[in-house]
């Protein structure tokens, strides 16, 4: 077990496409209320984009007093005929952040973001960044995916350059990048340094969020904000639209709703009921990722995001409707739940994409326990026929051979090591599913373990897998990970590549399209 790996607010849709009005903030009389006129020059901690979808992309901003987020948008880096958004009011009801969906109809966007005080001064210093309008026929996509970022108390050690495997990702110049959840470590906070094995001392960059459990909404804001003070994070998520999701850490490790915090893990909180930190948690994750509430099916996480001809998405939220981590072998388990297990199908069924990309915040086969006696994943441990969790499973695997679904890849991060596995009926319990791939590539930068055991049940055969020898290695020895998928132009093929946190290649396939 991963011991450190791992009902809700709505926030207001930050802004509309190119010429929409501003979002209305309660209370807000005019541009100059007292209350939030600050003086001086407004500063953005950084800018990023996300859930791109056929016609626009989300850009997100944030600012460190309240003021007005306006975007620029062209074609061209020198911004020659740019489109000029206003966006919303940055304020303390969303931690001062923003977002503004704008136009993306074709090749590479080029965005500019500045905001302008309330008060009539000076704006403040533009921050650029750029993504990929959603492609057309004949063009390749190449898709990076990972998750788990500053867990098990590694944070951001300047000393070593950073979180370097961002740089390396921005490297490969990605189309998309699709973060697989455990997006913060809310419940792992930072010492100032620790002596690594061989003597060497990993020095921590301390801030607010990160020195104690997050409990209160600040705190849940403060871990989120920790990342972008990292050089390589802001170039990567300035140079990429992110597909996010989210999984326990965001919260409490290993968490599901309900639980009430009991034992040791209980001694560091003030609140022990989860959906109480849960709610908390949940309004920064939507404050600082740049997710849009509106794509998704239940104004949460899970959703379809096109991409394309060639290629969609389906991003899965395997913690909001799943039932309490225990034996996971009765009758009534779930980690979908019935309406997303069956809008899965569905989704998937219906999609006319060549390459159908489940997005998953947790694996299908590999066993991660919670406890001696609990689950926290699909799989049980248990040989033969899907129980459990297993059954909701198996249900969606036979309802898309049923209805004849072809070329689904499912990926995921989630246990802090790269493997390939590949499932089949002719070594599994059941017989009436297609045979799949699921990648698995993380940790981007935590500590690193693995390989943990498969479950028989669905035929898993491991292909290729790398982890540490020393369990909860830092990220200065070297098994950080991300993973990439890249799809012909005609659509023909998907190549498969598990790279290091350099950005070399540690094993690859090339899948052909049915």
């Amino acid at each position: 077990m991963i011991t450190s790996r791992r009902a809700f607010l709505r926030t207001a849709t930050a802004g509309g496409l190119a010429g929409a009005a501003a979002l209305t903030v309660p209370g807000l009389a005019t541009a100059r209320t007292p209350a939030l006129v600050r003086s001086g020059r407004p500063l953005l901690s950084g800018v990023q984009a996300g859930d791109v979808r056929p016609g626009s992309g989300l850009v997100w901003t944030r600012a460190d007093r309240p003021s007005r987020m306006v975007v620029e948008v062209a074609r061209d880096a020198g911004f020659r005929d740019a489109r000029v958004l206003r966006g919303p009011v940055l304020t303390p009801d969303t931690d001062l952040t923003g977002k503004l969906r704008v136009p993306a109809h074709s090749g590479t966007v080029h965005y500019r973001v500045h905001a302008e005080p309330l008060d009539g001064g000076p704006a403040s210093e533009a921050m650029t960044g750029t993504f990929r309008a959603v492609p057309g026929r004949g063009e390749r996509v190449r898709i990076l995916w990972s998750g788990d970022v500053v867990g098990q108390g590694w944070g951001i050690d300047r000393s070593t350059g950073g979180m370097r495997i961002y740089s390396a990702m921005a490297d490969r110049c990605p189309d998309l990048f699709l973060h697989s959840g455990d997006t913060i470590y809310a419940d792992n906070p930072l010492k100032e340094s620790v002596t690594l094995p061989d003597g060497r001392v990993y020095r921590n960059e301390l801030a607010p969020g990160k020195t104690k459990v997050a409990e209160t909404l600040a705190e849940y804001r403060g871990a989120q904000a920790y990342t972008l003070r990292d050089d390589n994070v802001r170039r990567f998520v300035s140079s990429v639209g992110q597909f996010v999701q989210w999984d326990d850490h965001e919260v409490i490790n290993n968490w599901y709703p309900g639980e009430i915090l009991t034992g040791e893990v209980a001694e560091d909180y003030t609140e022990k009921r989860v959906d109480v930190l849960a709610k908390r948690a949940f309004q920064a994750f939507h404050e600082w990722q740049p997710t849009d509430r509106a794509l998704a099916v239940d104004g949460r996480v899970y959703r379809r995001m096109p991409f394309g001809p060639h290629v969609e998405v389906f991003v899965l939220d395997m913690r909001t409707y799943r039932t309490p981590n225990d034996a996971n072998t009765g009758p009534h388990e779930a980690i979908l739940g019935e309406k997303q297990a069956r809008w899965l199908v569905d989704a998937l069924a219906s999609s006319t994409a060549t390459w159908k990309i489940v997005q998953s915040d947790m694996p299908i086969g590999i066993q991660v326990p919670d406890g001696d006696t609990a689950w926290e994943a699909v799989a049980n441990g248990q040989p033969g026929a899907p129980s459990g969790r297993e059954s909701e499973l198996a249900g969606v695997l036979v309802a898309l051979a049923r209805k004849k679904v072809r070329n689904v890849v499912w990926v995921t991060a989630d246990v802090h090591y790269t493997a390939a596995h590949h499932y089949s009926p002719d070594r599994a319990a059941i017989a009436d599913f297609d045979p799949f791939w699921e990648f698995v590539s993380g940790p981007l930068h935590a500590g690193a373990f693995g390989p943990n055991p498969l479950d028989p049940t669905f035929g898993p055969k491991v292909e290729f897998v790398r982890g540490p020898s020393r369990q909860g290695a830092s990220p200065a020895e070297g098994f950080q990970h991300f993973g990439e998928l890249e799809v012909a132009p005609d659509g023909s093929t998907l190549e498969v590549n598990l790279r290091d946190q350099e950005g070399g290649s540690l094993w690859s396939t090339t899948l052909r399209r049915a």
